[in-house]
């Protein structure tokens, strides 16, 4: 392949020839040329396969690849092709682009050849040993060394680093390994050579085979161990389907060659040749035996092809029911008091299938050897025979005892079992008691009957006499089927129903209850399998148990209605925080818990009018269970008693849960209200100080609580309120939950927490308030006394503007410190304390001020006095 260079003269400057349109012209010819030269050669090449199937053909496509891109991409470097590249991009010739892409693919696809040469050089040597070399122990050991260098080219390698390169590669591989064990285990000479060489061919070749997916997966498994490496994720199945399948075979062939040599060519050896005296007739057996191998050496078909696995199964199946006679009697020896039974046999027709099936095999064998009159003339053969004679006549004992015991068991035990009853107690208990939900009713249907009616099935099947009423069961099977299913779904839709009732609602049912079971005691007390009126009998309880469940729903609805109610209660938030005014602004502390208050005081009304309707719900289901309301029915007297016990529950929890949430708010870091620094003299304090925060916290906790005082009790055995009672002229005693529940020790537990918690916090505030005791001196002490003293020591100007600078630094150092402290739920505002420092430093600073004054108006004075005096004596 060639390029045609330009016919033109390229003598001179590239810029100059550039500006010559007709140059220009001719070139853009010549390289349109080049690029459709070079696009055909590109897809010719990519378009090549390799020519054979194993891997040194992929070697050779990929050299002539290369050798054909190298020719091709040495041209592209000449000095002509560079100049007219160099003349039309000066020209920038709109053909300039795509002669550079095309010559870019032809650069991408040289480099990729190269690189494919290159590597797949260093496994050259490996491929030659598998297709070439004649020994099976040169191809083991070069798979090893083979599939290391494969992962060296799967790292290194930019072409054979891709899934689909590197599995086309190794299934190439796969297809030598597999034809050279295809070339060397021949079936038509395999059985013809010695029979340990043989052996030891196809040894070799099933090592081969699973050396090439041994050696594979240890080294995938160092790949993964190393975290390093792009793993191995390619198709097995096209990697080893066919050698796992031709593995398969050789160990079907091994299999073969054992069994021909150690069980018959040991029995039929030179030591039989010498005790019989006949070696003729032994070499005929021997003849024999070599044609248990005849159908594998005349095969129509190739056995190391998965297309023909079937066909190579039936053949190897043959095989071995050839060499299957001398087992027989182990397997029924061993097995005949625990047969294996076929899938739904019963014990004892499935123990005779079993013996009889294994009777029929050695007497297939046998009828197939006797078509051969030499195998069981000589010793062996009439040891064989005789075997045979002697666990036929075993397995005919086994099977008529077996069958003996069954139709004398089934006899005795049937008429027995039909007198069973309908339904079985699990818990016996006629009398009513509290835990019914642990009375369980099942099916009495024992499963011997069951059992009796498949073996009478399967015993008339292999020919058997069974009993009359036997039969008579067996024709009946359908109808106690129907039956049993009908018994069975009624049986569970009633214990459904009573897994779905709590206590409280078994006893509220202990009369629906007792109704059924008085249904229920004719099934497990009279009525027999054998009795009419069974079909009567499910239909009356089915009919009762749907009546119990539209009763069960009604309560279920109620009660549901009833929990909803309680939950509400239980949801219901008694501390309602109030949101900052104009922002960040907080409310004060008692107003933040007149809020709390207040909020607290609708919610309490919205819950108890829902508890008040609750006896509403509760007499409404009296009228279902009893038919009156009064709401202080006898029946539902323990009903009452389990909700009046959730109500004080979710009261409990009501009261638990806001305080624990209060707690928690408590100690977050989020301010609810604020209180402020203030300064009474001589003591900087809360304000309002920590004490009345505190019992403003006490109370609202005690309010938590009291909330149960709304909620009033019910009489003794009944959903109605307590009415209030007077004790004396003016006390009225309303029985609530509030006696009980403020007793609870999880209760006073939390509000103590919640009280230490804020008593914490409070002295923690003051201790931070502490730091301004600093400023003290400002106003403890007496400014009158300390401004006379200072006057009297007549300080000079320097020790005033000490002073005031001291003040000065005072009232600027107040005025950098943070106002605002949020500490847990409280913000502490400390502008009014900081205005009162600064106001106390500001009375000193005006009180320096006006003694400076005083002082500066004493000397003036006092050098007027001076001065006039001096005048006047001047003037004497």
């Amino acid at each position: 392949i060639k390029l045609k260079m330009p016919s033109i003269n390229l003598d001179g400057e590239v810029t100059v020839l550039a500006r010559v349109p007709e140059v220009v012209e001719a070139l853009e010819s010549c390289a349109m040329t080049w690029q459709k030269l070079i696009s055909t050669t590109l897809e010719e090449q990519l378009k090549k396969i390799p020519q054979g199937n194993g891997p040194l053909a992929e070697v050779d496509l990929w050299r002539e690849k290369s050798d054909t891109l190298s020719a091709l991409t040495e041209q592209t470097k000449l000095p002509e092709v560079q100049k007219v590249l160099e003349i039309l991009q000066e020209a920038e010739s709109k053909h300039f682009g795509d002669v550079l892409i095309v010559l870019s693919d032809l650069r991408k696809h040289h480099v990729e050849a190269l690189d494919s040469v290159k590597f797949l050089s260093t496994l050259e040597c490996h491929f030659k040993n598998l297709t070439y070399d004649t020994g099976f122990n040169v191809v083991l050991d070069t798979i090893p060394l083979l599939m290391n260098a494969l992962r060296i080219v799967w790292l290194i390698s930019l072409h054979y680093n891709k899934d689909e390169q590197m599995v086309a590669l190794m299934e190439r591989i796969a297809w030598e390994i597999s034809t050279r064990v295809y070339e060397v285990v021949d079936l038509q000479t395999l059985f013809k050579e010695n029979k340990a060489a043989a052996k030891k061919k196809i040894t070799e070749a099933k090592s081969t085979l699973e050396q090439w997916k041994k050696c594979y997966f240890a080294v995938r498994a160092q790949i993964e161990a190393s975290e390093r490496e792009q793993h191995w994720e390619f198709d097995q199945k096209r990697l080893f389907e066919k050698t796992d399948y031709m593995t398969s075979v050789c160990q079907d062939l091994y299999d073969v060659l054992q069994v021909v040599i150690e069980e018959f060519y040991n029995t039929f050896g030179p030591e039989l040749k010498a005790v019989t005296g006949d070696p003729k007739r032994i070499n005929e057996l021997l003849r024999k035996v070599n044609g248990l191998t005849s159908p594998m050496e005349e095969l129509t078909f190739d056995p190391f092809s998965i297309k023909s696995e079937r066909d190579w199964k039936l053949i190897m199946e043959e095989f071995k029911e050839e060499v299957s006679v001398k087992n027989v009697k182990q397997i029924f020896d061993q097995n005949r008091n625990d047969p294996p039974l076929y899938k739904n046999h019963p014990p004892v027709a499935g123990a005779i299938s079993w013996s009889r099936s294994l009777f029929y095999r050695i007497k297939h064998t046998i009828i197939r050897f006797q078509e051969v009159e030499e195998l069981l003339a000589g010793e062996r053969g009439k040891e064989v025979k005789q075997l045979y004679l002697q666990v036929a006549k075993r397995m005919k004992e086994y099977e008529d005892q077996k069958y003996s015991q069954w139709r004398d068991e089934t006899e005795e035990i049937l008429p027995l079992l039909l007198k069973n009853t309908l339904l079985a107690v699990s818990s016996v208990t006629e009398e009513p008691v509290t835990t019914k939900k642990s009375v369980h009713f099942i099916v009495n249907f024992s499963p011997i009957l069951q059992e009796i009616i498949i073996e009478t099935k399967y015993m008339e099947q292999l020919g058997f006499a069974v009993p009359e009423t036997a039969r008579f069961l067996t024709l009946q099977e359908d109808k106690y089927l129907r039956y049993i299913n009908r018994l069975q779904n009624m049986l569970d839709h009633y214990h459904k129903l009573m897994a779905t009732l709590n206590e409280a609602e078994t006893k509220l049912l202990d009369d629906p209850i007792q109704e059924l079971w008085r249904l229920f005691k004719l099934g497990y007390k009279r009525l027999k399998w054998n009795s009419l009126g069974i079909g009567d009998f499910i239909v009356q309880c089915t009919k009762a148990i749907r009546k119990f469940e539209s009763l069960v729903h009604h309560i279920h609805n109620n009660s549901e209605d009833i929990s909803n109610k309680l939950l509400l209660i239980e949801s219901t938030n008694l501390f309602k925080f109030p949101l900052a005014k104009n922002g960040d602004e907080l409310p004060k502390a008692k107003e933040f818990f007149e809020y709390v208050k207040c909020e607290r005081a609708k919610d309490v009304a919205h819950i108890v009018r829902k508890y008040t309707a609750i006896p509403q719900l509760l007499i409404k289901l009296e009228g279902r269970v009893a038919n009156t309301n009064s709401g202080k029915s006898l029946k539902l007297t323990s009903y009452y008693a389990y909700w009046e016990n959730r109500i004080y529950q979710v009261l409990t929890q009501l009261v638990v849960k806001n305080l624990q949430a209060f707690n928690a708010a408590v100690l977050a870091n989020v301010p609810l209200f604020q209180t402020e620094a203030i300064l009474s003299v001589p003591n900087i304090m809360l304000q309002p100080n920590a004490s009345e925060i505190e019992k403003m916290t006490a109370q609202c906790i005690q309010d938590c609580v009291e909330v149960t005082k709304h909620f009033v009790r019910w009489m003794h055995g009944t959903c109605i309120e307590c009415p209030p009672q007077h004790v004396e002229e003016d006390e009225v005693i309303t029985f609530s939950f509030y006696s009980d529940i403020s007793q609870n020790p999880l209760i006073i537990e939390q509000a103590v927490l919640i009280i230490q918690n804020v008593h914490k916090l409070l002295a923690s505030l003051s201790k931070h308030l502490e730091q301004w005791q600093r400023y003290q001196l400002l106003w403890k002490l007496d400014k009158g006394i300390v401004m006379e003293r200072l006057a009297a020591e007549k300080p000079a100007c320097v020790t005033f503007d000490e002073k005031l600078q001291f003040y000065m630094k005072i009232t600027q150092e107040v005025t950098q410190q943070p106002l605002i402290k949020d500490e847990q739920f409280i913000r502490l505002q400390l502008a009014p304390l900081a205005y009162a420092v600064r106001e106390n430093a500001r009375g000193w600073m005006i009180s320096l001020g006006k003694l400076l004054n005083e002082s500066a108006r004493e000397e003036l004075f006092s050098l007027q006095e001076e001065i006039q005096v001096g005048v006047f004596s001047s003037c004497c």
